[in-house]
């Protein structure tokens, strides 16, 4: 603000204010360059208060000389800018002159595919070495682009199988469309393969030297530019919006890999085993973790439900063809933020007929121990884990086998209270998240947390032979990321299951076909149910499940 109509501009040095200040005597300056500045450099009028007791004085000859020395310093220097600003704009438009110019050169450039060089063959980026020495074809999105002089182009195409150096020459590079590419383009190379010399790296251990190429859709630059929407510090909400184009960056990318190599190896697991894998529906008719976490919706006029679990459907399904698995989707209208909840997971859940507990955890045991060592010696699940957690070390056997009661004497032990109620641990009472992650992580080795009490688990689960107040139930907690699997002995029993119904206030009617597996030819079996994405956490050190799927969908968040 400038000063109002006054003989006088004022400067306070204790409440004065340069940019909000009026140079009035209620509205003072601070300093008495802003009041120079404010009268064009004429000092006269200026009145200075040092402190609110003393009042305004006028300004001395040095504070003056002072203020006047800086004044003509400011001055220079806006004068300075201002130069430097009219030649960089002088120069910019002379740059847009030459670079229209040199566009409209590059549009005259016409690049043929010499056929005289051999028949090219189209491959994956993966199959490289195979071909290497050999005139190829490869389709990719251009991964990182870097111009070197006037002659000279390196890109790394991505193809979704690897990585792929480009080498791009002479008039290859004066192109229109050579000039305007940006990242995430996609396009067709033609060239041939040669491995690169001892010292030099590049991804895969070849580069393609390029002999023709084609543009097949072009990135927008500017504003879109795919490097202008987001980087590592962005919002995490910017980065849920731009999901779809954050999943091809290499972290992501390599996370969203093992997701498949994780998944394929279960299935594998199971096949060796003789586990058959079943699709069961997921719009359902009845609840499996508690009627507060449904997603209900109408059915054709019906109420019915996502499903929380496949469990009871795969019960269903062994007298039919045996012991079953399935990967299927499970929901949860469960209102958590934290990072190991999503409302949509990836849910391996299996059943086993005519088996213990014992049996039970031993099947549980092989198969995470199994799919760690298909995932590690997989070529790129072993270049994945060296990547993203080098560190990884597969867990030893036997799994730590500690009984629900022993947990809560460890966390009393130790002064760690229930959140809850802020009092030592009862027995009955759940272990939340916190202090069940605190004592998974000071013992750091998986733990079959086992025997918790009948009141804190699911009705469906068996009542212990030796103590009728707890559940062959068992919870696998690993270090970093706590449970990754829940399971437990079944209910055999008829009458069991039916009073298991009533305790939870359940209407047994709908459970018709779930409870006829009592009735028909009942047998002592056991199940569980694996996160994926919190398997992917613990493999890959992921601080949150979030990362660990395509599209997560958590409380807020149903887009993309």
């Amino acid at each position: 603000m400038e000063p109002e109509t006054s003989s006088s501009v004022h400067v306070c040095e204790v409440s004065g204010h340069d940019a909000s200040g009026a140079g009035t005597e209620k509205m003072p300056f601070k300093t008495v360059l802003r009041a120079l500045e404010a009268t064009k450099g004429v000092g006269k009028s200026v009145v200075v208060r040092k402190d609110l007791v003393e009042g305004f004085k006028p300004v001395s000859d040095s504070g003056l000389k002072k203020g006047m020395k800086l004044y003509d310093a400011a001055v220079k220097k806006r004068a300075k800018a201002e130069e430097i600003k009219a030649k960089e704009a002088a120069e910019k438009a002379a740059r847009a002159g030459d670079d229209e110019k040199k566009l409209a050169e590059a549009k005259k450039i016409v690049l043929v595919n010499d056929e005289s060089l051999g028949v090219a063959k189209k491959i994956k980026i993966g199959q490289g070495v195979k071909h290497r020495g050999s005139r190829i074809i490869v389709n990719g999105w251009v991964h990182n682009l870097r111009v070197q002089g006037k002659d000279m182009m390196f890109l790394v195409l991505r193809d979704g199988t690897g990585l792929m150096q480009c080498l791009m020459k002479g008039r290859l590079c004066h192109t229109y469309d050579a000039l305007t590419l940006t990242r995430e383009s996609t396009v067709k190379v033609y060239g041939k393969l040669n491995e690169v010399p001892e010292g030099k790296k590049a991804p895969g251990g070849h580069e393609l030297v390029v002999d023709y190429w084609e543009i097949i859709g072009k990135a927008p630059a500017g504003e879109e530019n795919y490097e202008n929407q987001f980087n590592e510090e962005s919002n995490p909400e910017v980065l849920y919006n731009l999901r779809h184009l954050v999943i091809r960056e290499n972290k992501a990318s390599s996370i969203l890999k093992m997701r498949s190599l994780v998944i394929k190896a279960f299935r594998s697991h199971f096949e060796t085993k003789g586990v058959t894998e079943i699709t069961p529906p997921l719009m359902v008719q009845t609840q499996v973790e508690g009627g507060a976490t449904l997603f209900g919706f109408k059915y054709y006029g019906e109420e019915a439900y996502l499903t929380q679990s496949s469990q009871l459907y795969l019960e269903t399904t062994l007298p039919s063809v045996g012991d079953s698995f399935c990967i299927a989707e499970s929901f949860r209208a469960e209102n958590s933020h934290t990072r190991r909840h999503l409302s949509q997971f990836s849910h391996c859940e299996a059943e086993y007929a005519f088996i213990d507990f014992d049996e039970l955890l031993q099947n549980i045991e092989d198969m995470i121990c199994g799919v760690v060592d298909a995932v590690m010696n997989d070529p790129l699940g072993a270049q994945i884990m060296k990547d993203l957690n080098p560190d990884f070390k597969p867990p030893s056997r036997p799994f730590k086998r500690m009984p629900y009661t022993d947990a809560i004497a460890w966390l009393n032990e130790r002064n760690i209270i229930n959140e809850k109620t802020g009092k030592p641990f009862e027995f009955g009472e759940d272990i939340p998240e916190s202090p069940e992650r605190r004592m998974t992580d000071t013992i750091n080795e998986p733990i079959f947390l086992c025997k918790f009490p009948v009141e804190i688990k699911s009705f469906y689960m068996k009542r212990c032979d030796d103590d009728r107040r707890l559940t062959d139930s068992v919870d696998v907690l690993m270090p970093g990321v706590g449970e990754i699997v829940g399971g437990s002995m079944r209910i055999s029993d008829f009458q069991e299951l039916m009073d298991a119904y009533k305790r939870e206030g359940i209407d047994a009617d709908p459970y018709y076909w779930f409870t006829d597996q009592r009735k028909y030819g009942t047998c002592e079996h056991g199940g569980f149910g694996l996160g994926v994405e919190r398997f992917i956490a613990w493999l890959l050190n992921c601080y949150s499940v979030r990362e660990t799927c395509w599209y997560p969908r958590f409380p807020g968040r149903c887009q993309p």
